[in-house]
């Protein structure tokens, strides 16, 4: 379900003192939101992953008579949430709970339920955020498979019962709470011989956990090395790593039923397979381009 600050957004567009259109039409819709037919323009984050997605957003919405502009690769948090906020861009693709920590530095929320209730408090009043999608871009500890039928384990508490286990990942893990301490505290993991390699689950860490050098790697959840490795992504039923669902950001003043429907059609169908595939396919010399893949992605899924 969407989070709506309906109030607030009939109170913007009052002030805004909106005019009807040249050709005589409301320009808001029953709700009091802007209707579908005012452009909206979609944003993205400066990295591939982030651009796929606001391509998704954008095809979706044309495809459904949405007048559309994109503002792509735009840059980091400091830049793209004061330009929603100023309205320069309508909508972007984000991360449940790094959008949470921007937001609110002292947030402590980890899962999904919770991450979603705490975004209604700390969102600015013109911002708005809908359905989450069940993808992810997170923090995720990895074994080989040969390790994970070894030992048995398939999830993060699974390792408690592994002797000598020897972890990689960024230096900073080993303070982080969702890092040594938190596999500590709480999964009850004693002993980790830490080994920090400093490329962000990249192909150190990579080539570290194939050649037996670490047992665990921390990579993020979407790299497409995952998957060419088949490698093994531990579950994490106590919610260490804070839940990072891709979820919709807009402008309230855009978001109208019709628009509401479209990203929550598309939330309602992505996955965090389905990023590692686009993530995968949008590599190397022959990489697909986002707007392809994106157009790929919306066809298979019966949106466009």
């Amino acid at each position: 379900m969407s989070i709506t600050k309906l109030t607030a957004g009939i109170a913007a567009v009052a002030a805004l003192g909106l005019s009807l259109s040249a050709c005589g039409s409301d320009p808001t819709d029953s709700s009091g939101k802007k209707s579908a037919g005012d452009t909206i323009t979609v944003g993205s984050a400066a990295f591939p992953e982030n651009e796929i997605i606001a391509e998704i957003y954008a095809q979706a919405l044309e495809a459904k008579g949405v007048k559309v502009k994109k503002k792509l690769n735009i840059g980091a948090r400091e830049v793209y949430i004061p330009a929603l906020k100023k309205g320069e861009i309508d909508l972007l693709p984000e991360y449940s709970g790094n959008l949470l920590s921007y937001l609110d530095p002292k947030a402590t929320a980890t899962s999904e339920a919770d991450i979603e209730a705490a975004l209604d408090d700390a969102l600015p009043d013109n911002l708005d955020v809908l359905d989450a999608a069940k993808a992810e871009d997170k923090d995720s500890l990895n074994v080989t498979p040969e390790f994970a039928a070894k030992n048995n384990v398939k999830t993060i508490e699974d390792l408690k019962s592994v002797k000598d286990l020897t972890l990689g990942a960024n230096p900073e893990f080993k303070e982080r709470a969702y890092g040594i301490p938190g596999l500590e505290k709480v999964y009850g993991i004693s002993g980790i011989k830490f080994v920090p390699i400093g490329d962000g689950g990249g192909p150190k860490t990579l080539k570290s956990l194939l050649d037996g050098d670490i047992d665990v790697a921390d990579i993020y959840s979407t790299t497409p090395s995952i998957l060419a490795n088949k490698l093994v992504t531990l579950e994490d039923p106590k919610n260490l790593i804070a839940a990072q669902q891709v979820i919709p950001l807009i402008n309230d003043d855009k978001a109208s039923d019709k628009v509401e429907k479209v990203l929550d059609d598309i939330s309602a169908q992505l996955t965090t397979a389905d990023l590692l595939d686009l993530n995968s396919k949008n590599q190397g010399a022959d990489k697909t381009a986002p707007a392809v893949l994106a157009k790929q992605w919306l066809t298979d899924k019966g949106l466009i």
